[in-house]
């Protein structure tokens, strides 16, 4: 659960550019040590296995595909019928299951007749057995055992197996063409899919085999003294040893004489090697070999760089691709029922050996002329024959493992599993591929584009298995490095950008408009352009800030010449002023931004010491005037609620600051009370984008009604409203109850504007506006637009 662990914690760091990158390098190195350990360490199967079930898929596809088989590739089949025809009597003898050495010969005998062109005998013959019944000939009966031996020397085309210590007696050895191992040892998962293409197997004698029985020897723990073998016995009791002269051999006689427990007859001195170590090449192999005339003895077996070359005096050469142990994987494409395999049961060759003897030739087929026949049993039982799961077949016959080895080396087509190096570049490639696809893309299309690499490096993969043969891995590279990293990434992505959005709408959303912020947010790309719509704009000015700077600016002057400060003791008095300043425009300020966010308005942008804002973009309000004018009477009056405030901490200042006097301390500042001129007006403008697609941006509003907005804006005065002609028509319309709050002024000639502008106040205060304060405010009104500062 450790990874699980941390991907949660990824998935929950800080964003930044490095952390993708990192998440897929982690990825990548995270496969790449599994395929590391797939490869080194036994117990780590799991992804092996799923890459076996691509394996398997390849061999059946190349199977299917007819790939090259050699025309010369026959067996001969013990299965049930053979044990009936020899038991039944419809030949000239009988026997039971476990059949005489003769019978063997017989079969070598025809093949031979018949010129087959090397044989394999997947059978074993692990002993002499004296006590199987003679054979029949026209000179008289010979021994079964010596009549097989005789077989294999008239053949000399036939290779006997072995597996592991069940070594076939001198007496056959010395007449056969060779011996081979017939050991397969099938993967974890059950199938058959690779196998040595040799072993080294220890024949000790014989007399030291008899040995070791009678004494309990362990001849697989013995250890070399001087001039002596040393064995650990079995039961623990101690050690026996066996003398030894200086060529390393023993004396057979007086080891026969010890195991026979005899003393009185004399020893019979006869030298020889203690045990003989072979190279025992694959039976499928070593057949192959004979055929082309490979010499094994000269075989070059370089494990480390995973080869093994054969060659012969003619030039023909076949390289092995194997691994450290010497391994290699089967290129299955021959099942047993394939009819480009020559199969015959063996009581048809035994009755074609009766037949060649009576003369009948015309009996005779002669169909083994130049094949390379394997001669395997497929009986039922466990002890008869083995079955198993090969890539081709669930449950089958393993003794087609040697035909298809066979086939490999005569057709020179072998499986190229890539090397761990390669495996690794490649998995560490498609995380970077992965990486590159998911980070520089928009997810639907990095789906995609993971989906069709992937798609197209599996038919790569195929294509290949089935062209040469080279097995490239699919399992690590395109479900662990390239779909694990997009995932991971994906998931780190939506995370971080959900995360983003969200951090983003908080910031932005205290500056404009909380709608301003989705419509930026939902575009998949900003551009500079924008569209016309019908909306209303607000501007909002802090009457009487310009005086408070002023003061500001004067008060820090005058503090740092009465002080006599300089250079930093200046600059640090300067930045507390100008932070007084600002503590003073904020409250204004931020109550006017609450005001518009709480009535839906966007949020343009902060003018100095003026609030701009709109309704109806990006999102659509059919009631943007009435929203607008609502919004600024309640702006007003939350500010003249923040007048309130200042005013009651002014008056506790005075009381403080006449305890400070008497206390000989400076006095409190005093608040500074400020008021607010608003302009509103409606009407047609462009809204949009607008800035540099290369720096800043901003989502704004412009237009001649925009302008008209400001300019009623800066005819308003202090603590009233001015709303053009439009926004009046649309509030009768709307609104006629807030409609009946507004009076109508003189026409205004505002700079900019070549025609007089009908304008309108709305009283916004509780109590109803007398006719002698309506009649200040058109004063008022008139002498801003004429440029005069009212009082």
């Amino acid at each position: 659960m450790l990874w699980v662990f941390c991907f949660r914690r990824v998935v929950k760091w800080k964003a930044s550019p490095l952390v993708p990158v990192l998440i897929c390098a982690g990825v990548t190195a995270c496969f790449c040590l599994l395929e590391w350990l797939g490869e080194t360490q036994p117990r780590f199967t799991f992804f092996k296995r799923l890459e076996w079930i691509t394996y398997d898929w390849r061999v059946k596809e190349a199977a299917w595909h007819s790939s090259p088989v050699a025309t010369n590739l026959g067996f001969v089949a013990m299965d049930e019928g053979s044990i009936d025809a020899v038991l039944n009597g419809s030949l000239p003898y009988r026997f039971g299951v476990l059949w005489p050495r003769q019978v063997y010969g017989r079969l070598v005998d025809e093949l031979s007749a018949q010129g087959a062109r090397v044989v394999g005998m997947d059978v074993l013959f692990s002993e002499l057995r004296p006590d199987h019944p003679e054979m029949e000939t026209a000179t008289g009966n010979i021994p079964s055992d010596v009549f097989f031996a005789n077989s294999l020397r008239r053949s000399g085309r036939v290779f006997l197996a072995t597996e592991e210590d069940l070594f076939p007696p001198e007496l056959f050895t010395t007449n056969a063409l060779g011996v081979a191992h017939i050991s397969a040892q099938p993967e974890t998962d059950g199938i058959l899919r690779r196998t040595h293409a040799f072993i080294e197997v220890r024949e000790w004698h014989p007399v030291i085999k008899t040995a070791a029985r009678e004494f309990g020897w362990d001849l697989n723990r013995f250890t070399v003294g001087e001039l002596k073998l040393l064995f650990p016995r079995q039961d623990g009791a101690g050690t026996n040893s066996l003398s030894l002269n200086a060529e390393g051999q023993f004396n057979v006689g007086v080891l026969e004489r010890a195991v026979v427990g005899n003393t009185t007859n004399p020893v019979v001195w006869r030298l020889a090697p203690p045990f003989r170590d072979h190279r025992l090449w694959h039976l499928g192999l070593a057949m192959a070999a004979y055929e082309l005339n490979l010499d094994l003895d000269r075989a070059l077996v370089d494990l480390k760089n995973g080869q093994i070359t054969i060659s012969n005096a003619q030039g023909v050469q076949r390289v092995l691709p194997v691994d450290q142990a010497g391994r290699f994987y089967i290129n299955w494409s021959v099942g047993l029922k394939d009819p480009r395999l020559t199969t015959r049961p063996i009581e048809h060759l035994l009755n074609q050996y009766e037949a060649r003897r009576a003369g009948r030739m015309e009996a005779v087929t002669n169909e083994w002329a130049g094949k390379l026949v394997v001669v395997g049993s497929t009986a039922l039982g466990n002890n008869l024959s083995d079955r198993g799961a090969t890539p081709l077949e669930q449950q089958t016959y393993l003794v087609s493992d040697y035909w298809n080895v066979a086939n490999s080396v005569l057709v020179d087509r072998f499986i190229h599993p890539a090397g761990l190096p390669a495996r690794l570049l490649i998995i560490a490639l498609f995380g970077v591929l992965s990486g590159f696809l998911s980070l520089n893309s928009r997810t639907l299309v990095a789906v995609g584009s993971i989906g069709s690499v992937a798609m197209a490096y599996a038919v790569l993969a195929f294509w290949l298995f089935i062209k040469s043969g080279l097995w490239l891995p699919l399992v690590m590279p395109v479900v662990g490095s390239l779909a694990t990293t997009h995932v991971i990434l994906i998931t780190y992505l939506v995370r971080v950008e959900k995360r983003l959005r969200r951090h983003t709408k908080e910031i932005f959303s205290r500056v404009v408009s909380p709608d301003i912020v989705r419509e930026l947010l939902d575009q998949e790309k900003l551009q500079l352009g924008g569209a016309q719509r019908r909306v209303t704009i607000f501007f909002a000015d802090i009457r009487g800030f310009t005086e408070v700077t002023d003061r500001s600016r004067q008060r820090a002057d005058e503090f740092v010449a009465r002080r006599n400060l300089a250079g930093a003791e200046a600059e640090r008095h300067f930045d507390t002023e100008a932070e007084v300043v600002l503590n003073t425009i904020n409250p204004y300020l931020g109550a006017v931004a609450d005001v518009i966010r709480n009535h839906g308005g966007s949020l343009d942008k902060y003018i100095g010491d003026c609030v701009m804002a709109f309704w109806g973009a990006p999102t659509a309000n059919s009631r943007h005037a009435a929203s607008c004018v609502r919004a600024a009477i309640e702006a007003q009056r939350a500010v003249l609620e923040l007048n309130h405030q200042r005013q009651a901490e002014n008056d506790r200042r005075v009381e403080e600051n006449f305890r400070r006097a008497t206390a000989g301390q400076d006095p409190l500042p005093m608040l500074d009370i400020l008021t607010l001129g608003s302009g509103i007006n409606t009407g047609v403008v462009t809204v949009g984008m607008v800035g540099s697609e290369a720096h800043l941006m901003n989502y704004t509003v412009f237009g001649r009604e925009v302008n008209l907005a400001s300019r009623l804006e800066g005819a308003s005065g202090r603590a009233r409203i001015l709303i053009g002609e439009a926004t009046h028509r649309d509030l009768l319309r709307d609104d006629p109850e807030l409609a009946a709050l507004c009076v109508e002024h003189p026409p205004l000639a505002l700079k900019g504007f070549r025609d007089t502008v009908k304008s309108y106040e709305v009283l916004w205060r509780p109590a109803d506006v007398s006719g002698a304060e309506a009649g200040q405010t058109m004063t008022l009104v008139r002498s801003k637009a004429q440029g005069e500062m009212p009082s």
